[in-house]
């Protein structure tokens, strides 16, 4: 007695179908978050520069010099300077649900950026939105 073994190949074709469609869903996602990443690296380490600058200098820096020793960073100034940079560069039309946290430790002015993104596709079970955040930092030491 001969076995009828017809339609096995399709079987077969249409199960490595739902794979290969499911690895291309999980690689553009991922392509996705890290490109978004790379994008809240840049603004991160731009307004950390930024906000440190504007913490360290101030407006007196221009009108005395910086004097002797080292520069006086506030965190109002910081995040002053955080935002700023961060509305000059259109971040947050740019990068929907925006935040920024600003710490200031010693002579560093320390950038938090976190943004969600909408993941192009969606796998059953898994999330629709993403959370991406980045750290960027600036050390200011007049030499």
């Amino acid at each position: 007695m001969r076995r009828d073994e017809r339609g096995q190949a399709s079987l077969l074709i249409i199960g490595f179908a739902v794979v290969i469609v499911s690895l291309i869903v999980v690689v553009v996602d991922a392509s996705v978050a890290f490109l978004e990443r790379q994008s809240l690296d840049s603004l991160a380490d731009g307004a950390a520069l930024y906000g440190a600058d504007a913490a360290a200098q101030g407006t007196e820096v221009y009108t005395g010099g910086i004097g002797k020793g080292d520069l006086d960073l506030t965190a109002a100034r910081a995040r002053a300077g955080v935002a700023e940079y961060l509305r000059k560069v259109g971040a947050y039309a740019d990068h929907p649900g925006l935040s920024a946290h600003v710490t200031v430790h010693g002579d560093s002015v320390v950038v938090r950026i976190s943004s969600r993104i909408d993941l192009p596709f969606s796998v059953p079970g898994g999330p629709e939105v993403a959370g991406v955040s980045s750290t960027g930092s600036a050390v200011v030491r007049p030499d």
